[in-house]
């Protein structure tokens, strides 16, 4: 099980490690949904199959803290406060290049490609186009050998398809080990195609629990892929 951040009967708040679906996946390998239900079954006398609610989503190479829901009522709850812009979701990125300005804000229109899992900028009147925005802060920016990195703090103010992914690229700065939006990690490299786990974690996740109605927050330091070059 990973690691356990709180838990209760109402709510559980998880670590989500990189390389595990968010959701039930459609194969025979491990999600989150599916370990946390062994965990309760673990823990609990009854024989009924627990409810494990998905408030929200993190992509499958994406690492970080992500809230679940235990019962029905916990998950409206708590899916109304992420529709209602209440729940606060920040992650933490190292992206190749230097940003402009070291605070900013991303508002771009996306479309999703559902053949190809991907996502793009398009123009406000493209048919099918979601608003995408995001609040941005550079933490750090680093001489790593010939490249510059920049460790990027992001809070996400709406949920789209690969949205800091595809922002960040759009803007000039992709993030690091990004196989499908930085074009050196991309397979269309070839031979020159760098490798590594993307730079990408959900770091700070704050809410109001769905019963109690106390405020909850929770954060993270990511360590893995290159955030390690960080102080």
């Amino acid at each position: 099980m990973p690691n356990i951040f709180f838990e209760d009967q109402q709510i559980i708040v998880v670590e989500k490690p990189v390389g595990l679906e968010s959701q039930s996946a459609h194969s025979f390998e491990p999600d989150m949904v599916s370990e946390i239900k062994k965990h309760i079954n673990k823990l609990s006398t009854s024989k009924c199959e627990p409810y494990v609610g998905v408030i929200h989503r993190l992509d499958k190479p994406v690492g970080g803290i992500m809230v679940y829901a235990k019962t029905q009522k916990a998950a409206a709850v708590l899916s109304k406060q992420v529709s209602g812009g209440e729940m606060i979701k920040k992650y933490q990125a190292v992206v190749c290049g230097k940003l402009v300005d070291n605070v900013g804000n991303y508002v771009d229109y996306l479309l999703k490609d559902g053949k190809n899992n991907a996502s793009k900028i398009v123009d406000k009147g493209i048919n099918g186009a979601k608003l995408a925005k995001l609040n941005y802060k550079v933490i750090q920016t680093i001489q790593d050998g010939e490249e510059v990195l920049s460790l990027v703090e992001i809070e996400l103010l709406t949920g789209r398809h690969h949205q800091i992914r595809v922002q960040m690229s759009g803007h000039g700065t992709p993030i690091w080990g990004d196989n499908k939006y930085n074009p050196e990690f991309s397979p269309a490299a070839g031979p020159a195609r760098k490798r590594g786990t993307i730079a990408l974690c959900s770091c700070f996740l704050s809410f109001s629990h769905p019963a109690t109605g106390e405020k909850m927050s929770f954060q993270m330091k990511p360590d893995y892929s290159v955030f390690g070059k960080f102080q």
